[in-house]
């Protein structure tokens, strides 16, 4: 199956316009590919679960290799497969070509691949040996969703609904901590990660509606329009902020403050371009929910009040 999948994924870029395509990125572009602003999301969910299971810091072999594994080959393997596949989406997209995505050039395909397959394929199969099962199980669930998530022939990005459920990949790294130190699964957070990650990928879905609609993706945003998706997001947010109330509701109350003000701030001008302003916003909002939710466990921790 994986060599099918493979000859598929090389079939696409073969079609894609090219010129003599060099044997390898710098490193600075592949950088930029991997989007570091965003390693939030992988690491600090690492992090995190890692204080859910009651240890402030651990020296534990599989969790350090699983916190280097989800900085630039796992968030290469997200965003570098996202960027390639999206090359006609992102060409008609201003916010393409920075921080918040590149703008890959034809012969950057194959490179980028290689970059891929090179900072992943060995990696996961170095953990595969390390961690316990259930934990390589849960690690292959999240990198199989999102490669999905971007790849044809699933192409869950271009599937409406699939695409925002897909993305509960981003919170799957928070179970890791506890099956690999065989600690109790913080089930609460988690299913509340969950929720957010749907809402914030449809929020986030909104900004990119022209450009989505032009190259012929349906996402979950061209079905729902701005202010359809901004009251699907909003929905997602208040289920998270519900799961999370029984565990902190200091936390739930930072959710709902920022990202379900976020939403309703869409809700009343539901154009593209208002989410555009507000996305910055949702870049933020994991800093600021992590930092609240961070900041009370490593007190609890600390003082050993945390269960």
């Amino acid at each position: 199956m994986c060599r099918v999948g493979a000859a598929r994924t090389l079939r696409a870029v073969s079609r894609l316009p090219a010129r003599a395509w060099p044997a390898y990125l710098p490193l600075r572009r592949v950088l930029v590919v991997s989007r570091p602003a965003l390693w939030v999301n992988t690491v600090g969910t690492l992090v995190t679960g890692v204080w859910l299971s009651g240890e402030l810091y651990t020296l534990h072999p599989g969790v350090l290799a699983l916190l280097v594994y989800l900085t630039l080959p796992f968030n290469l393997l997200i965003y570098g497969l996202n960027d390639l596949f999206d090359r006609e989406e992102d060409a008609r997209s201003s916010r393409k070509g920075g921080w918040q995505g590149a703008r890959l050039a034809s012969y950057e395909a194959a490179p980028l691949l290689r970059a891929t397959a090179w900072l992943n394929v060995p990696a996961l199969l170095l953990l595969t040996l390390a961690l316990p099962p259930a934990a390589t199980a849960v690690l292959a669930v999240s990198a199989a969703l999102f490669v999905a998530y971007s790849l044809p022939p699933l192409r869950l990005k271009a599937r409406p609904f699939l695409d925002g459920l897909s993305n509960v990949a981003y919170a799957l790294p928070l179970a890791l901590p506890a099956l690999v130190l065989g600690k109790g699964m913080p089930w609460a957070p988690l299913l509340a990660l969950m929720a957010y990650s749907v809402g914030k990928h449809a929020f986030d879905a909104a900004q990119d509606i022209p450009a989505d609609r032009l190259a012929g993706t349906r996402t979950v945003a061209t079905t729902l329009g701005a202010g359809g998706t901004a009251l699907y997001a909003l929905a997602w947010f208040c289920l998270a902020a519900a799961l999370l109330w029984p565990v902190s509701r200091l936390t739930a109350l930072a959710l709902l403050l920022t990202c379900g003000g976020m939403s309703l701030a869409l809700r009343r001008r539901p154009t593209p371009e208002q989410a555009a302003r507000l996305y910055p916003l949702s870049i933020v909002t994991p800093w600021i929910v992590g930092a609240v939710a961070g900041v009370q466990l490593v007190y609890l921790l600390a003082r050993g009040l945390w269960p």
